[in-house]
């Protein structure tokens, strides 16, 4: 299971606090995953299209229990994208009209309402169960192993900037991208992502995000110590390497037992250990010897090298 279905499982198992916050959660699904086909003056049918099992569970659960409405179900499976499709579909009858407008999805003489129904959402749970909705219906968020994002897709540049305004008046900031005739309202960070599933009531999907950056956090560590390490690695062997050519050309000018006792030890060991490190190199020492120590000592090897 993918972990935007692990998320919408764990939201399709709450339940709203009132029955207007529930209406407002079945409004948004209706709204965002809904094909209404339009029969004549006050006549309608509506359409509820989900790949999620959980979303399907969710709607028919929501109409069966608020609304007194007739509904079928049909389950079919793509061989294609070896997934299943569920078609929820609310034929023509008595009331659907009056419950499209109470939801919010109808305006009295002037069809479908282009923005988000404000009159619905006087408080945050409701604000709350409406964007929960919206994201079951049309929400994608990543592995947060990889990397930390959420959307929306809606369709309409209205609805969208709704969806966009009331998750923001969640406390979360919410942008808006314009994609092939769709719209999608994208959070980009950990932050961001993580608040809104608390907010939505994904808690134990937001304690996953915790776990993940964690881990994400550790490894970068790792590698970001690893990366040192290997860089002063290298350094130290470009290091011994320059360390070895001054010795070989102060050897073309005079003995190094002619050196006095702490230079003459400090070529010789490096001599005998061409990679080593300068600190670990003065541990070799008698007595051991502090890195500035041998530092000091490489410089008056140049020194020498150089007055020659």
């Amino acid at each position: 299971m993918s972990f935007t279905a692990e998320v919408k499982d764990e939201l399709s198992r709450i339940e709203g606090p009132t029955s207007a916050c529930a209406l407002a959660e079945l409004s948004a699904l209706m709204r965002v995953c809904g094909t209404l086909s339009f029969h004549g003056a006050g006549r309608y049918s509506l359409r509820i299209a989900t790949e999620t099992g959980s979303v399907a569970r969710t709607a028919m659960g929501l109409i069966h229990k608020y609304l007194d409405l007739r509904t079928s179900l049909t389950v079919r499976r793509s061989v294609q994208r070896k997934s299943r499709n569920y078609l929820i579909e609310i034929p023509e009858q008595e009331r659907l009209d009056t419950y499209l407008v109470a939801l919010g999805i109808l305006v009295p003489g002037h069809g479908l309402a282009s923005g988000v129904p404000l009159a619905l959402l006087d408080s945050k749970a409701k604000v709350c169960a409406f964007v929960r909705g919206a994201f079951m219906a049309g929400g994608f968020v990543a592995d947060p192993r990889g990397d930390f994002h959420l959307e929306i897709a809606v369709t309409g540049e209205g609805f969208a900037q709704g969806i966009a305004d009331l998750v923001r008046m969640l406390g979360v900031n919410a942008r808006l991208n314009h994609r092939r005739g769709s719209y999608a309202i994208y959070l980009k960070s950990y932050d961001e992502v993580r608040e809104l599933l608390k907010v939505m009531g994904a808690e134990r999907s937001a304690l996953a995000i915790d776990a993940a950056r964690k881990m994400k956090n550790v490894k970068n560590e790792v590698n970001r110590r690893v990366n040192a390490e290997l860089a002063n690695d290298r350094r130290s062997s470009r290091s011994g390497a320059d360390q070895i050519h001054l010795i070989r050309r102060l050897e073309g000018e005079m003995k190094i037992n002619e050196l006095s006792p702490k230079l003459r030890e400090f070529c010789e060991l490096r001599l005998k250990n061409p990679e080593m490190s300068l600190t670990d190199l003065g541990k070799l020492c008698d007595p051991p010897a502090s890195k500035s120590a041998m530092y000091h000592r490489v410089l008056r090897l140049q020194q020498l090298v150089s007055s020659k």
